[in-house]
């Protein structure tokens, strides 16, 4: 793949984040406004339980085939890893919905909402599950096209039924119907698209036990995961009162867009790089981690930097002044977090790489450890303050373990003089933009600009990047046709 696909792909998964965005605020739009703010209660709860068991149950089998297929060169092969995965995780899906049915008055009690929903979401998990497992198998034959596509056709058929359930008054039960309904119906669409892309035959599982061996330590990285993005709100609630959550989680929402950087790189490094380095490749595999984190750091950087210094603004516009006042002074921290958080992922790679699946799962369990201590240990002493201080020392330990322990396996070079370009050109534009106190959505658009536009001129004063990778740039906004 050349670095010009490399970069497009990038460019396209980064899209559909965006969508998934969009897609987020209709929901929240037309769910609050029509339904009430209870309804979108319900809704969240189903979307967080539904992520939780999926994620779960996968039994790291997508890490798995992510890993394993780009470089498979057997097609029987190829399809007994897919349908052993498929059956797997099916068959505990499976066992998990028939829990929820039988004890659905149970679940309903501890969820808050009513019984009916929980036997929706039972079935809701089992097809979820299914598409996710469909979605990763195309995700590791490299068809970003096709999965670029499908994702986009799930999410516009979810929004256009759910707000069409709901304007015609069907409530949040025919807007989570409408859920259920595109999930069965992608389930079809895609598999069908997997047995005429793959073929099919009933597995032997006979490489599940390679499977699961690689991937089953990664569960620890979901839970850990978990404990260090969600712990804090229930402990906050516990020592502080829930109109502390309610100062919190905006806060930390703002500071999280950033995660949207981080999503489009991993995605398309983890199907490239498996590939490079079964084929011995190093050179290709540094110079792609080398070069995907500059790129990284380039645009995270002087993001947590605006992100930081408009926190008050933009909490005031999506949110409420009262709000801004309690908890503008979270979003730094919980931005810088972010930022870390992505650093790490390049190191990490390496460690997946060398099938060291277990040491990354070791690193996540320490530090959601730590993170759970230092949380009931600051909380109570410095409030919100001290869930977010808590949350960016989380990442930095796990970005200084990951960068130690991945080395030793194998280095590729870091340009620590660009870094120092960026950081200086970040902090000057935060400082300019600052100077500006520009307020309102027009103000902060326009400070937006402001800072972008002072970035580049900066960077572009200290040559932050050469002749090359100007070239390199150009080409990839000016040439479109292969896209």
């Amino acid at each position: 793949m050349s670095y010009l696909k490399f970069a497009r792909n990038i460019f396209t998964v980064g899209f559909l984040d965006f969508l998934g965005i969009i897609q987020g605020l209709v929901f929240l739009t037309i769910i609050t406004k029509i339904l009430g703010a209870q309804d979108y209660g319900i809704w969240s709860q189903m979307r967080v339980t539904m992520s939780l068991a999926v994620s779960f149950t996968f039994l790291g089998l997508h890490e798995a085939l992510i890993r394993f297929i780009p470089s498979e060169r057997d097609k029987e092969g190829i399809k007994e890893g897919v349908y052993s995965s498929f059956a797997l995780v099916f068959l505990i899906n499976l066992i998990i919905s028939l829990f929820l049915m039988i004890f659905s008055s149970q679940v309903s009690i501890f969820l808050k909402f009513d019984q009916i929903f929980v036997k929706l979401l039972s079935l809701i998990i089992i097809f979820e599950s299914l598409n996710s497992i469909f979605l990763v198998v195309i995700r590791a034959m490299k068809e970003i096209g096709k999965y670029f596509w499908f994702v986009t056709l799930k999410m516009l058929l979810e929004i256009g039924l759910l707000v069409a359930m709901v304007l015609f008054g069907q409530g949040l039960l025919g807007a989570i119907t409408s859920f259920l309904i595109i999930k069965i119906i992608f389930f079809l669409v895609l598999g069908i698209y997997i047995i005429n892309k793959i073929g099919f035959k009933f597995p032997n599982f006979s490489l599940i036990k390679k499977y699961l061996s690689f991937g089953f330590p990664t569960i620890a990285d979901g839970i850990s995961y978990w404990v260090i993005t969600s712990s804090d709100r229930y402990l906050i609630g516990l020592f502080l009162g829930i109109i502390f959550v309610g100062y919190y989680v905006p806060a930390y929402s703002i500071g999280y867009i950033l995660s949207i950087f981080i999503f489009p790189l991993s995605f398309v490094l983890s199907v490239i790089l498996p590939k490079l380095f079964d084929e011995d490749n190093m050179q290709e595999v540094k110079k792609y981690l080398q070069y995907s984190l500059k790129y990284f750091l380039a645009i995270i950087i002087p993001a947590t930097f605006g992100i930081s210094i408009l926190s008050k603004e933009l909490l005031i516009i999506f949110s409420t002044k009262e709000i801004a006042s309690n908890a503008y002074f979270v979003v730094p921290f919980v931005a810088s977090s972010i930022a870390v958080y992505g650093a790490t992922y390049f190191f990490s790679q390496i460690l997946i790489l060398a099938k060291k699946t277990k040491i990354i799962a070791s690193v996540w369990t320490a530090v959601a450890f730590l993170n759970l201590v230092l949380n009931i240990i600051f909380i109570p002493v410095f409030g919100i303050l001290g869930a977010a201080i808590t949350t960016f020392l989380a990442y930095l330990s796990a970005f200084l373990l990951m960068y130690y322990l991945s080395f030793r396996e194998f280095k590729f070079k870091i340009e620590r003089n660009f870094i120092l370009k960026v950081f200086t050109t970040s902090a000057f534009m935060g400082f300019s933009v600052w100077r500006l106190n520009l307020h309102g959505l027009a103000g902060l658009l326009l400070s937006i600009s402001s800072g972008i536009i002072i970035y580049l001129v900066l960077m572009a004063l200290l040559k932050g990047f050469d002749q090359k990778e100007i070239k390199f740039l150009k080409k990839l906004l000016i040439d479109k046709a292969n896209i």
